[in-house]
């Protein structure tokens, strides 16, 4: 998939294509459908696919206080979303500047003139140009005016839409089951491995603990099952993606983890050396909230029982990345 940065990156040969619009925070199931559906159309019609996103997020310039925590980071949603056939994806820098621009010179700058646009492909909520003033109606009449089509797609979900919002509150909340059921894959955070206190591998489970300010959105406070995946061992080896037990919090049993950490023991495995790996920790299901034990002892016995658990999960669910 081609990244362009700006309207000046496109190649002179690009051509026509069928164009879509959105944030894509997630890349959920709804998003999907909308980027496959853009593929097809442009194959259909032996044009080019591509979707218009935006870095950062429109709310973190225009209303930092409003701001969502995202779910993914950026290459984490580029990656989602090359996996759906796009041939490019144009991440505009938001700026005031940009978000200043009335619907119809977003459209005539960007899709017509930019990318030369047959066809849009967009959700029946999309809004666009200064104060989000466009949305399906004005894209349509401008459709009309400037020669290209608008397609809607119906929202995607059972009973009700899905969206970015939901997802986050599931996370927020720890539910990464359902969390994951609307994104359509497991949800992930990834980082680097740094020295932590060394207190699981004291306590018999040496974790990999991720760094501050991990990519992603980072659950709820809890024990976790799930995976490891090592971005430096290639897909398919056995060390590549390994079932996890997962700590987020502070560890309420001891007073010296003043902040969140995330960290994951690797079942049954005291031999691994990550430190100053990246990796992908990915997020099955919740086991139980955070507690603090009367004693060490009573700790360990729930971790036990918390790795015995986890390795009955990873034996009969596989996890979908």
């Amino acid at each position: 998939m081609l990244r362009l940065t700006k309207l000046t990156e496109i190649p002179a040969d690009f051509g026509a294509c069928v164009v879509t619009i959105g944030n894509f925070d997630g890349v959920h199931r709804g998003h999907a459908a909308l980027l496959h559906q853009v593929v097809e159309r442009a194959r259909e019609r032996g044009v080019r696919s591509c979707a218009i996103t935006f870095d950062p997020h429109p709310l973190q310039v225009l209303h930092p206080e409003r701001a969502p925590q995202l779910i993914a980071s950026s290459e984490a949603r580029f990656d989602r979303m090359a996996r759906t056939g796009l041939d490019a994806v144009l991440v505009l820098d938001f700026t005031r500047e940009l978000a200043a621009m009335t619907p119809e010179e977003f459209v005539r700058d960007v899709f017509v003139e930019g990318l030369h646009a047959e066809v849009a492909v967009v959700g029946r909520d999309t809004r666009f140009g200064a104060k989000n003033a466009g949305d399906v109606t004005t894209l349509r009449e401008l459709g009309e005016r400037y020669g290209f089509g608008v397609e809607v797609m119906p929202d995607i979900g059972e009973g009700r839409r899905i969206s970015s919002t939901e997802i986050r509150s599931a996370l927020a909340e720890g539910a990464v089951d359902v969390a994951a059921q609307a994104l359509g894959h497991v949800h992930d955070v990834r980082g680097t491995v740094v020295r932590g206190l060394q207190r699981g591998r004291e306590l018999g489970f040496p974790t990999a603990n991720l760094g501050r300010m991990p990519e992603g959105l980072v659950p709820a406070d809890g024990v976790y099952v799930g995976w490891l995946v090592r971005e430096s061992v290639a897909a398919g080896e056995p060390e590549h993606r390994m079932p996890a037990a997962i700590s987020v919090g502070t560890n309420p049993t001891f007073d010296d983890v003043p902040e969140r950490t995330v960290e994951a023991y690797v079942l049954d495995r005291d031999d691994l050396e990550l430190y100053d790996e990246v990796v992908r920790i990915e997020f099955v299901r919740r086991l139980r909230g955070n507690t603090k034990f009367d004693s060490i002892d009573a700790l360990i016995e729930q971790m036990h029982r918390d790795v015995d658990q986890a390795r009955a999960i990873c034996e009969t669910e596989s996890g979908t990345a």
